[in-house]
């Protein structure tokens, strides 16, 4: 039979209000139920216990990020992340579109008060980590981004969805129905416990193959200055590092660019966790060779490219202030590499460093 899917939109609104309006043209145009608070009827009961009512209908939850961070509830938070946090709660399925350069957004649909800029950046990087997420730049550019995650999104996780009264013969046939459903849920998690059926056999080769390359052992150094008024000691601690035990962890920074002081700070954090704390001594990790190259060889990095932005004409630089350059960016294969790991029960805990003895 048939099945429409429905979809709860939840975001701020006087920022995004356009960008709302293509994201649920899309979702029509898909023969998807858009939830949205656009067509919520005016109710005397309290309001987050009615859109709980609406996220508890719904089949997917798609969250988008701008430049604000909402209205405050009571609880703290705002509504967005609010209704972010029950739907993680119901368990349903997110997928999150953020937009990728929240510093370029203007002035009147940005965050001005640093508190909530805060509170926004906070809520980035929770809804990035252990999550697959897209990034936008502009309005336009959501049809097709909301198009092609839905899709995927539906065929690896496919939801209970609805369908019309006039297609199910009975009462009796629709209860039987969702008796099934609910056993089929309950196989297809044992199921999914056992094998991880949502990668082909050629990807599960991949990953395969890319791990088992990553699990070998590379050589770092740690350099601790030790500062006093007087003088300035230095002590260099070499240490063996798993680059299959680090990959998980480096891709949950805020921006999601490579760089190595962001992975460094992860691997210090490992050595000493209070570091940061203890101004005396300042820390530095030399950097693991190759290390760029070998993930973008796999596929775990992609080049983002940054166009050339025209000048107006004045000063030194004449027409143009950048030429063409590009910044590498953790890729959705790495995402679904990590997946990969926690179905197959090789995630690691901790990154696995060992300091090295003369």
């Amino acid at each position: 039979m048939e099945k429409r899917y429905q979809v709860f939109v939840s975001s701020t609104f006087a920022d995004l209000e356009d960008e709302r309006k293509k994201v649920i043209q899309t979702l029509m145009e898909l023969d998807c139920i858009p939830a949205v608070m656009e067509f919520f009827p005016a109710t005397d009961e309290d309001q987050f216990e009615f859109i709980k009512r609406i996220i508890d209908d719904c089949d997917y939850y798609l969250l988008i990020i701008g430049g604000k961070y909402g209205s405050i509830t009571t609880q703290g938070i705002s509504y967005t992340e609010l209704e972010y946090e029950y739907a993680i709660e119901r368990g349903l399925k997110v997928i999150a579109l953020l937009h990728e350069n929240p510093n370029q957004i203007t002035f009147d649909k940005s965050e001005q008060d640093q508190e909530l800029r805060a509170r926004l950046q906070t809520f980035r990087d929770k809804v990035a980590t252990g999550r697959l997420v897209k990034f936008w730049q502009n309005a336009e550019a959501l049809p097709g981004i909301v198009a092609l995650s839905l899709s995927k999104t539906i065929k690896m996780f496919p939801a209970i969805g609805w369908i019309r009264a006039d297609k199910v013969s009975s009462e009796e046939l629709l209860i039987e129905i969702n008796e099934l459903r609910k056993k089929n849920a309950e196989l297809s998690k044992a199921l999914s416990e056992i094998e991880p059926s949502i990668f082909t056999g050629s990807e599960d080769k991949d990953f395969s193959y890319i791990y088992s390359n990553l699990n070998r052992l590379e050589n770092i150094e740690v350099i601790i200055e030790s500062r006093t008024v007087i003088s300035v000691e230095t002590v260099t601690k070499k240490y063996s590092l798993n680059l299959a035990s680090l990959i998980p962890f480096i891709s949950t920074s805020g921006n999601h660019t490579f760089q190595w002081h962001l992975i460094s700070e992860i691997i210090l954090n490992e050595i000493f966790p209070n570091h940061i704390k203890d101004g005396n001594k300042g820390f530095s990790v030399s950097e693991i060779k190759n290390l760029a190259d070998n993930l973008k060889m796999y596929g775990l990095l992609t080049k983002n490219y940054i166009p050339p932005i025209p000048g107006n004409g004045n000063g030194v630089l004449g027409n143009i202030v950048r030429g063409n350059s590009y910044r590498l960016i953790y890729s959705e294969k790495l995402e679904r590499y990590k997946y990969w790991l926690n179905v197959n029960g090789k995630m690691p805990e901790h990154i696995e460093i060992n300091e090295k003895t003369e």
